[in-house]
């Protein structure tokens, strides 16, 4: 699929999200002060003393809201208290739930880039997804040639000027994507597989260095969550469907 403009839809009272579907949602970070008090209260005690550890107010703030909407939206798939879900980390920090918070019942995964997060829920199989806000970049070349693949920069650098931000971004979204759903970060090498880059081609997974048959096992989408902005998702079985909701606090 190419990166699509999804209609972001209100939740319904009853939400239910069936296993062959995944949950995408939008949410925006700034809030006004009382809702991310608010927000705040629902954090565990080591969310809230990373969130003292930001120098700026602003980042302060993004990352509170960004944790409590992340609880907010979990505890109304698993119908438990937000304050009592918690939440664990692999080995290179992708979050996940705890057994003791009915952690075999969801998969998740969420990725912030500015003004924006954006969330991914399925029953089934590991997820993953990133966003990225569209900046210039001086350096784009450079960044290219040191993480992308080989057929990848080829690719990039043979575009026209016009296109080669869009398309940077949506190399290095589908890449995040992608070895967020691993677990892996970025101690995974980002030149060890291909993806799809150039503007308005389908997002794929298009190879993986010594694991030819890995590409028949993940469905792969890009999206524009907003102007300005270019995202990706990433989840395993090739038979998807996505949702797209729009997280709005008063409504839970």
């Amino acid at each position: 699929m190419t990166a699509m403009i999804p209609e972001w839809h209100w939740p319904p009272d009853a939400l239910t999200l069936s296993r062959q579907t995944v949950h995408v949602w939008y949410v925006a970070l700034e809030q006004p002060a009382p809702l991310a008090h608010q927000l705040e209260q629902l954090l565990s005690s080591d969310e809230r003393e990373r969130a003292a550890r930001f120098h700026f107010e602003r980042d302060r703030r993004r990352f509170v809201v960004g944790r409590g909407a992340l609880r907010t939206l979990l505890s109304r798939y698993l119908q438990v208290e937000p304050t009592q879900l918690k939440l664990c980390y692999g080995k290179y920090g992708k979050p996940y739930l705890a057994e003791e918070s009915k952690g075999s019942a969801l998969h998740f995964n969420l990725a912030h880039s500015h003004e924006l997060a954006v969330y991914a829920f399925t029953q089934e199989g590991e997820v993953g997804i990133d966003i990225e806000y569209l900046h210039p970049l001086a350096d784009l070349d450079q960044i290219a040639d040191r993480f992308f693949s080989k057929s990848e920069s080829t690719i990039l650098l043979g575009l026209p000027e016009d296109q080669r931000l869009l398309a940077f971004f949506n190399c290095w979204t589908r890449k995040e994507a992608y070895i967020k759903a691993l677990g892996e970060g970025l101690s995974h090498p980002l030149d060890q597989f291909q993806v799809s880059l150039i503007p308005g081609e389908p997002a794929q997974l298009l190879k993986v260095q010594g694991s030819p048959e890995e590409v028949s096992r993940w469905f792969m989408t890009a999206f524009v969550p907003a102007p300005g902005y270019v995202a990706a998702l990433i989840a395993e079985g090739r038979d998807r469907s996505v949702e797209y909701w729009q997280y709005f606090p008063f409504s839970f």
